[in-house]
């Protein structure tokens, strides 16, 4: 029987020798893309299992899952609905144009109803995004194992590698429609965004931390931009059913993170209740193409408490098919008898998101409306924030 056999841990104490007459960790190039630091920080490792094969394998996969996450929030920023503000529609009996609604209708779920025939209209929305979990694993106080090593007889491990993250993301979205007819609108969104990545990956023997890698990269430019027409073919006064179409352009960087370079394309199908004061409104959707083929449900209700104040709660849901999300896997390893090896992988699998939505509209001035609204995720799937903040400025006019 070899010491190595007997005593595991003279390995890993080799190694964090190894590892600490290194004069400085690794440090991502500042001109790499955002998508080669994330890949280089999680997956560079100066304490090697004795399993290469393994360990670049999961890391990769966790590397992916990381770039995969990123790109379902921000490749599918949620945009506003295109009838978001004012309603008009041609009253045959006054034969006039009148409002459709007294409702500044939802947020983010759009409604059957369309702006109007002739009429134009902008927004301007501004939301930042620290995320702070991943799939329910916390991304910045350093508890985020990547692998560890353990005795079988001991549920801790003796050697573990950690990853700090922090993630920041601040996007403006600037939206215009136009009312074709009383029964079609086309619209469009051009997102910017501002993606910032800071992180640092810890081994950990015996309460002995080594530095193995630090990375910092920030990219700014466009985000995918979004073409949309909707079509309402069914009305009874503010309620009524409507048939969308949704296509996303890879206009964004896909190798910084802010793009998925690829175009889409959603069906949706929307309806709405409206009854004086108080309006429901379903939105279902299918997106095909991108990161994953995606499954869009929800639904909002509005209340108008005064002519110029309209409050909004709405609860979106998502289904992303080839995602994934991560998981451990524990192996015994290959050389050291009595040692276990727990790894952090990326693994196929469908997954759900949803998210809670609260917010207002004021009719500040004229035909502006001024828009302020939070998001709570209620699922743990990919990257959260604990609370989302966002402001939203609408203009209508008769172009």
């Amino acid at each position: 029987m070899t010491l190595f056999s007997r005593f595991p841990g003279v390995v890993f104490i080799v190694a964090g020798a190894l590892a600490m007459v290194t004069a400085l960790p690794p440090r991502a190039e500042a001109q790499q893309s955002v998508s080669e630091v994330l890949t280089f920080l999680l997956t560079n490792r100066s304490i090697p299992t004795d399993d290469f094969v393994l360990d670049a394998r999961a890391a990769a996969a966790t590397a992916d899952a990381f770039s995969g996450f990123l790109l379902a929030e921000l490749g599918t920023l949620p945009v506003g609905s295109s009838a978001s503000g004012f309603s008009y529609r041609l009253n045959p009996a006054l034969g006039a144009t009148v409002r459709s609604s007294d409702s500044f209708g939802p947020i983010f779920i759009e409604r059957s109803l369309t702006a109007g025939e002739g009429r134009a209209s902008f927004a301007l929305s501004f939301q930042s995004v620290a995320f702070d979990s991943i799939d329910g694993r916390k991304l910045r106080d350093g508890t985020l194992v990547s692998v560890a090593s353990r005795l079988n007889a001991d549920p801790q491990p003796f050697d573990v590698e950690t990853v700090t993250l922090r993630l920041r993301t601040d996007a403006v979205l600037l939206s215009a429609g136009y009312g074709v007819t009383d029964r079609l609108d086309l619209s469009a969104t051009i997102p910017m965004i501002r993606l910032a990545l800071d992180g640092q990956r810890i081994d950990t023997y015996r309460g002995l931390e080594i530095v193995q890698a630090t990375a910092t990269a920030t990219a700014s430019g466009l985000g995918d931009a979004v073409v949309r027409a909707k079509y309402n073919f069914v009305r009874n006064g503010a309620s009524g059913f409507t048939v969308g179409g949704e296509m996303r352009l890879p206009t964004g960087s896909e190798r910084n993170l802010l793009g998925t370079g690829q175009t889409t394309l959603k069906a949706r199908l929307i309806g709405s209740l409206e009854r004086d004061r108080v309006a429901v409104h379903g939105d279902f959707g299918y997106t095909f193409g991108g990161v994953s083929g995606e499954l869009d449900y929800g639904g909002a209700v509005t209340m108008v408490a005064t002519p110029r104040v309209t409050f909004i709660g709405e609860l979106a849901a998502r289904r992303l098919g080839s995602i994934g999300r991560l998981a451990e896997t524990t192996q015994s390893h290959p050389t050291l008898a009595g040692v276990e090896t727990v790894r952090l992988t990326g693994v196929p699998e469908t997954t759900h998101r949803a998210i809670l939505v609260l917010g207002a509209k004021w009719n500040v001035a004229g035909a502006g409306i001024l828009g302020g609204h939070v998001m709570r995720p209620i699922t743990s799937a990919g990257l959260t924030s604990r609370w989302i903040a966002a402001l939203t400025f609408d203009y209508s006019f008769e172009y």
